[in-house]
Formats: structure tokens, sequence, C-alpha cells
């Protein structure tokens, strides 16, 4: 077997740093909402954590920071943002033109693999929505795998890292929702949101995609707003 032949069988190298990895599973943590506005993270708790020194953990809080998904106090604590109503009301009018469109996209150009990989998820979020006892947290991952499987139905990297973008900043909000209580989770909107999106897409019927999609943010965005979480004035900076 010649060099070139035996390079082959490896494949390519993964060239993530070890900074790039934990980047990317803090980043997961946020999207997935598994991080509460104004929870404050240690590096050296992290780091500890996950088995790494503090410096992968401290570029990765850098990023994160650059990309406004945790902020730095003025006493130097680093936190999840918390967003006050405007905000997140501001969030909420972008999230249902950009998702929107995604999900209208998707329906066009969703294959049988990109069906089987939403029908999936839409599945996993509903048997966990009608759990006895569902896991809240898990809810919170699912529903963001359903969006993001729909999504990525659309083949478009850039529109998908304008989603994650959105998603960084609203994922740790969207715990005031589908962690509410587990009648909330079984009887809210989502799952029947979710339904009607995946129906719609096996039709190929874009609008209704996006209507669905649309409803589903709006939806949770009117119950987080209803249920007084969010403040109206300026959010705490301390």
């Amino acid at each position: 077997m010649s060099l070139a032949e035996a390079l082959t069988t490896i494949g390519p190298i993964e060239r993530l740093t070890l900074g790039d990895r934990v980047y990317g599973h803090m980043r997961e943590l946020l999207m997935s909402g598994r991080l509460a506005p104004g929870e404050k993270l240690s590096l050296r708790a992290t780091a500890e954590i996950l088995g790494v020194s503090i410096m992968p953990v401290r570029e990765a809080v850098s990023r994160l920071v650059a990309d406004r998904a945790l902020e730095v106090t003025p006493n130097r604590a680093v936190r999840v943002p918390i967003l006050d109503a405007a905000q997140f009301r501001e969030l909420t009018t972008v999230r249902v033109e950009i998702e929107g469109f995604a999900a209208e996209r998707a329906a066009a150009l969703a294959g049988p693999d990109d069906i089987e990989r939403i029908a999936a998820a839409e599945r996993a979020f509903r048997d966990l929505s009608h759990a006895p006892a569902p896991d809240l947290a898990e809810a919170v991952r699912l529903n963001k795998e359903f969006h993001f499987a729909v999504y990525a139905a659309t083949g478009l990297s850039t529109l998908m890292e304008i989603v994650g973008g959105l998603w960084l900043k609203v994922g740790p909000v969207i715990n005031l929702d589908l962690r509410a209580n587990p009648e909330r989770l079984a009887t809210g909107g989502a799952v029947r949101f979710h339904a009607d999106a995946l129906a719609a897409i096996r039709r190929g019927d874009g609008p209704a995609t996006r209507a669905a999609i649309a409803g589903d943010i709006a939806g949770a965005a009117d119950f987080i707003l209803a249920k007084g979480g969010l403040s109206e004035g300026a959010a705490d900076k301390t």
C-alpha cells in the first residue's frame, strides 16, 4: 500500500482545537436552553467539569461574549444575559421572519432523508411531552432539535449560521416556556405546531410550514411575556 493509499484510509484530520470543542459544547448548552438567564459561569469550575485547563474555557467564553451569548458584568462575573421584554420581542420578531423563511424553504427542498429526520425529531418531542413525568430540560433540547432538523433541510449554511446566532440569545429564555410545568408542555401549542409543520413539509406546502413555525415561535413568546418573567425595563447589569 502506498503512502497516499494509507493516508486515504485515515481520512481528514479533525482540525478543531480544544478551545473550539469547549466553545461548541458551551454553544450547544446555550442553544438548547440548558443555561438559564442570569446564570453565572465559573471558568475554573467549567474547566474542572470538562477536564480541561482554564485556557480553552477562557477562549470559548471570550468568543461567546463576542457573540453576545454571554456577558461580563461590571464586577467581572461571566453570566448568561438577562433579556428585558423589549429585547425579547425584538428577537421574536426577527425569529418569526428568519425562521419562517427557513421553514418555507425547507418545505420546497426537503428530501426523503430530511423528512425522516424531521419526523423522528417531531416524534421524540411529542412522546416526551405526553410522558407522565417528562424531563423538562430534555424537552427544551428536543424542541431545538426539531427546529434545526427543519432548517437544516434547506441546505443553506449561511442561513443556519444566522439561525444559530438567534438561538444563542433566545435559547436560555425558552426555559421560561417549556420548563414552566409539565401541564404546559403537554397541552401547549408546541406539539400541535410541530405536527402541523411536519405535515406541511410532507405536502411540500411552504406557506403552511412557515405559518406553523411562526405560530410555534409566537405562541411560546406570548406565554413567556404573559407570565411576566421578563422585566419591562433595562436588564440588571450587576
